[in-house]
């Protein structure tokens, strides 16, 4: 049974016509009592009465009418609002980011930024299991409207976003500092750059997360070899961290992550302004998203950077 037999059928029973009904359904007569007929056989039952003039619906055909007037009204009703949600959906703003900017800077930046302007941004969570190039891919195939991330020369798959297709806002300055649980002194366990004889133990990043090709990139251009031995490796610096603190080993992490339990004397600074590695945090779009919304916000963040320098 079509949808479109029900509303052939209202209309009919409207107009007690089948010339008139199948004008209003701007479809020929003959193709108007076909689908009229139609409707009756799958019914298994007479719907109208044509001996009378003019025409008049069977008792079954009064009780159809009902249940088919309900399930055409039912079915506007929820394609308006199935509508409505596809309004919002193209409305809202696909956000992605790592879990670690998510804590450390999205709560404290974006979140009451979003709030001062009335905004709402939809957040992608299944994100914390991506690899770094999956943030990428999320935007080069549309499948985020903005991509909040850490920028270094050396993270080679961000490269792919240098493209004209798309632009970015250098958000924050960021940095990533060595870290180590302390002693019973306060002083670091594990402090840069180690011994050959003793190497750190070193709690790094996965080789296809953001942080690990600059970690690497930054430590190879020492005038000290730093002698570590990898004891864990891992997506999250949230995961670093808490090694970290348990005192397992050194490992970089970025200052925003590390503030308060820096303030603690839990942890503390495994080596010189040396070891230290400065990143960009940046937030990428396409330039061809026409997203009304993200339009706005774009232009809010960028008038507010402008501004005051920083979120």
């Amino acid at each position: 049974m079509e949808i479109r037999w029900l509303e052939d059928f209202i209309a009919l029973a409207k107009t007690r016509h089948f010339s008139r009904a199948a004008d209003e359904q701007n479809v020929t007569q003959p193709t108007f009592s076909r689908r009229i007929k139609l409707l009756e056989e799958e019914m298994r039952v007479t719907l109208i009465d044509r001996n009378t003039l003019p025409l008049s619906l069977t008792p079954a055909g009064e009780v159809f009418l009902q249940s088919a007037e309900l399930i055409t009204r039912q079915l506007r009703d929820t394609k308006e609002r199935c509508q409505e949600i596809r309004k919002q959906e193209e409305s809202q703003i696909r956000f992605v980011t790592t879990q670690t900017l998510f804590l450390s800077f999205y709560k404290e930046a974006i979140e009451p930024f979003c709030e001062q302007i009335d905004m709402e941004l939809d957040i992608n969570m299944k994100s914390s299991s991506w690899l770094g190039i999956d943030f990428v891919n999320s935007l080069m195939d549309q499948q985020c409207d903005i991509m909040l991330c850490y920028w270094h020369p050396a993270i080679n798959f961000i490269r792919a976003l240098d493209d004209e297709q798309y632009e970015h806002i250098v958000i924050a300055q960021e940095t990533l500092i060595p870290c180590s649980a302390t002693d019973t002194n306060g002083e670091p366990k594990f402090t840069l750059p180690g011994a050959k004889r003793k190497p750190l133990p070193y709690i790094g990043y996965y080789e296809n997360s953001f942080l690990q090709p600059v970690i690497h990139h930054h430590l190879q251009r020492q005038r000290e070899i730093p002698q570590l031995q990898t004891l864990s490796e891992n997506y999250h610096s949230v995961s670093i961290k808490a090694m970290v603190k348990e005192g397992y080993g050194v490992g970089w992490i970025p200052r925003r992550l590390m503030l308060d339990t820096l303030n603690y004397g839990k942890v503390a600074l495994a080596g010189e302004e040396n070891w230290n590695i400065p990143l960009e945090i940046r937030m990428y779009r396409s330039r061809f998203n026409q997203n009304p919304n993200l339009n706005q916000f774009w232009e809010a963040i960028k008038n507010k950077i402008a501004r005051n320098g920083s979120l």
